[in-house]
């Protein structure tokens, strides 16, 4: 089924819920393309770290904005929404039907609803002040000058804590955010998951990105030039796994805390999704497909 008009779908959800498996088969079955929306996907060489989808698992369905970034360079929000709206003009222009989807929520709010992000530059000499803290420190810190972003942002990546930061230091105040919306019908999805079911969809697809290899893809990013630092501040599986590499954490704690803080970060995406009134939540892949239907 191929869309009549200009419509776009959004898919979310929290990680493990399966949205990359959806999004494929819904383009299989309208005439779709992948746009990612993952903060970890964007980048070049973070495959089994970042989840991202493989080349068998696409069933040669044409995904955007994965591997379009270096590593170790900074790329924002505003550059994901750059690159989004030319991937969605793409493929409107192809008569296709852009599917966004992934679990950051900023971008897609980004993307989406056209957020006009302030373009602000790398303080380095804040940067180092801000270095010296501790993830607790910097998280109180930004609970103080932006209680709202501190309830979404992960509590526990330094970077995160410190670019948010860092935009307010510049900019003197908390920015209020404008609005430039997509002109197009959108429609969005949730895949909603209960709490024991997500864990164990957790647990299992760490296990499964271990055993292919996760760990000397991690340890292959360093060796390239991506340092500890840098490693750890893309938070999760690349923190702990850049612990572990060094030897400041065990396996099992390895294995504990990753655990913890990947559920936890499920926790505070649905903290993000959950208000939205726009998002239709789904609990079969069926029902995924009456909705595209109906909307289409």
């Amino acid at each position: 089924m191929q869309p009549k008009t200009s419509h776009i779908l959004v898919i979310v959800g929290p990680t493990a819920s399966g949205k990359s498996t959806l999004a494929v088969s819904l383009a299989k079955r309208f005439h779709g393309e992948v746009i990612s929306a993952d903060s970890r996907q964007v980048y070049k060489g973070m495959n089994l770290g970042s989840g991202k989808i493989t080349k068998e698992e696409m069933k040669g369905i044409p995904h955007h904005l994965l591997d379009v970034a270096d590593p170790r360079r900074t790329f924002t929000a505003s550059h994901y929404a750059r690159l989004g709206r030319a991937a969605i003009h793409t493929i409107l222009r192809n008569k296709k039907l852009p599917i966004i989807c992934g679990g950051t929520g900023f971008y897609i709010r980004a993307l989406v609803d056209g957020l006009v992000i302030p373009e602000v530059k790398p303080n380095i000499k804040l940067r180092r002040i801000l270095e010296k803290k501790s993830v607790t420190e910097l998280f109180n810190l930004l609970k103080k000058k932006d209680p709202e972003r501190a309830a979404i942002i992960d509590s526990k990546n330094p970077r995160r804590l410190i670019r948010a930061l860092e935009i307010i230091d510049t900019l003197g105040k908390v920015p209020k955010l404008k609005k430039n919306p997509l002109p197009y019908p959108t429609l969005f999805i949730g895949i909603a998951k209960d709490k024991e079911q997500l864990k164990r969809l957790v647990r299992t697809r760490l296990e499964k990105r271990i055993n292919m290899g996760m760990l000397t893809e991690i340890k292959r990013l360093h060796t390239k030039g991506v340092s500890w630092k840098k490693l750890e501040s893309f938070g999760l599986e690349y923190r702990y796994s850049a612990l572990f590499l060094q030897k400041k954490i065990d396996k099992e704690t390895f294995m504990r805390e990753l655990t913890n803080q990947i559920l936890d970060y499920a926790k505070r995406q649905m903290i993000w999704f959950r208000p939205d009134p726009r998002i239709h939540w789904i609990s079969k892949p069926s029902e995924a497909m009456r909705l595209v239907k109906d909307f289409l």
